[in-house]
């Protein structure tokens, strides 16, 4: 299984690129769960979970995800 190249779009990953697993259509997952995009975790770990969900490509061929929502500390696992 190969990477994409994600942008993050709106929440507290705004702007983030990075690169993500890709499915083996070349297509990023449908949700992804974003820890601490700007940071280290906080001491004893937790910290909110962010979703975003995959929308489209760009015109540079870069796929976007949108933010849904943000979950409390250990609410996604």
């Amino acid at each position: 299984m190969g990477e994409v190249t994600v942008r993050f779009v709106g929440g507290p990953a705004h702007d983030v690129v990075r690169e993500v697993p890709a499915d083996p259509g070349g297509e990023p997952p449908e949700r992804w769960i974003m820890r601490h995009p700007d940071a280290d975790p906080p001491p004893g770990g937790g910290g909110p979970d962010h979703l975003y969900a995959r929308d489209r490509p760009d015109g540079s061929g870069v796929w976007t995800m949108r933010f849904v929502r943000t979950y409390p500390i250990g609410a996604s696992e």
